[in-house]
């Protein structure tokens, strides 16, 4: 039987320790070549609506050590909207509120489906892990006081993987909207026993910050380097860093980048993404002005100071040399390896705890070869 398992299943067995170990051995097993994946790949097609555009989203991977593979699947309806002076890339799935993301587990030794699971609560645990490993690894051991960019589900994932890497005493908040940032602050304290303060602007967040995370869907940079002070760690899985930024970091921890299909060992990318793009349809009108310009998604973030999270384990590259050197951490374009790594787990403890629903696996078998 094949597994169908919604964000509550995942949530009821999945833990932030449980995560970041997972994603561990399998960085781990990607370094040794016992496992691979390949960056994420986006379709888009322009809607009939020209403030929208469609995006299909695939990121894939497998384990000879863990026994699985999975391709994590999303589809999308992309715009960008003005909130409150910031301008955020919004998503939905047949109507705003709405979503579609989907796992694929499947079983190496016999190639049989395990199991559909829901993305969106496994999601923001991988993406909060990989900022805890970051931190576990680059910041101050006496880091204690966390200034984060935003108030949505990532940053939530984040307050508890820092809390696992630091002993976080303090976490210091700005999000746009007033009653989230205050309504994740009193969360967050009740949840984790860390003092939690909504702080009234951005600038704010970095003052006294020994771990500032990005955290926000804003389409502009919010790490900004004017603003980052002496042993600062840093981690942005949204809104992005400016040039100036870039520039302060001492030294940058990349987790991982997908190996070269075999045999093409100059198809390595270090590409985040990989974009393929078409045209309005004849007679539809252009995308408006305001969309973001399709280029080349980025690579390793300052390349002549990175350090990539093999080469640190191996002892063949140094990472922090100083309380006083701002440092930077960021998952790479590994996830397809991450999605094996977190499903399987998931899967495991859901079989073990009889959660989900099952569904014959034969409907997803047929007696004709392809």
């Amino acid at each position: 039987m094949t597994l169908i398992l919604n964000n509550d299943d995942v949530k009821s067995v999945l833990d932030m320790e449980l995560t970041m170990n997972a994603l561990e051995e399998a960085y781990q097993q990607l370094a040794q070549g016992q496992a691979t994946c390949r960056p994420r790949v986006d379709i888009r097609i322009p809607s009939k609506d020209p403030a929208k555009t469609y995006q299909w989203g695939t990121m894939e991977g497998g384990s000879s050590v863990s026994g699985y593979f999975a391709i994590r699947m999303k589809s999308d309806m992309i715009y960008e909207q003005e909130y409150l002076g910031v301008r955020t890339q919004e998503k939905y799935c047949v109507r705003p509120g709405l979503y579609c993301g989907l796992i694929l587990l499947v079983d190496v030794q016999n190639a049989e489906p395990l199991a559909f699971i829901n993305d969106g609560y496994l999601q923001h645990m991988r993406v909060g892990a990989d900022s805890g490993i970051g931190t576990k690894y680059m910041a101050r051991e006496d880091s204690q006081v966390v200034g984060m960019l935003g108030s949505g589900g990532m940053a939530r994932s984040h307050a508890q993987s820092l809390c696992l890497a630091r002993n976080i005493r303090k976490i210091q908040v700005f999000s746009p909207t007033r009653e989230h940032r205050e309504a994740y602050a009193r969360e967050i304290a009740e949840e984790l026993g860390v003092d939690t303060v909504p702080l009234e602007t951005a600038r704010e967040v970095f003052q006294g910050a020994d771990i500032v995370a990005g955290c926000t869907d804003s389409v502009q940079p919010v790490i900004i380097g004017d603003w980052l002070e002496p042993g600062t760690h840093v981690t942005c899985i949204g809104g992005g860093i400016d040039e100036a930024a870039r520039q302060r970091f001492d030294r940058a921890l990349r987790l991982g980048s997908s190996p070269a299909p075999t045999g093409i060992p100059d198809f390595r990318l270090h590409d985040e993404t990989i974009s393929y793009d078409a045209l309005p349809a004849p007679g539809s009108p252009e995308p408006e002005p305001g969309e973001r310009p399709r280029q080349r998604a980025h690579g390793v973030v300052a390349e002549d100071r990175a350090v990539f999270l093999e080469e640190l384990l191996a002892g063949t590259a140094p990472g922090r040399s100083s309380d006083q050197e701002i440092t930077y951490s960021a998952r790479g374009n590994i996830q397809g390896a991450q999605f094996f790594a977190v499903a399987g787990v998931v899967y495991e403890q859901a079989k073990q705890k009889g959660l989900g629903r099952e569904i014959p696996t034969e409907w997803f078998l047929q007696d004709i070869r392809d």
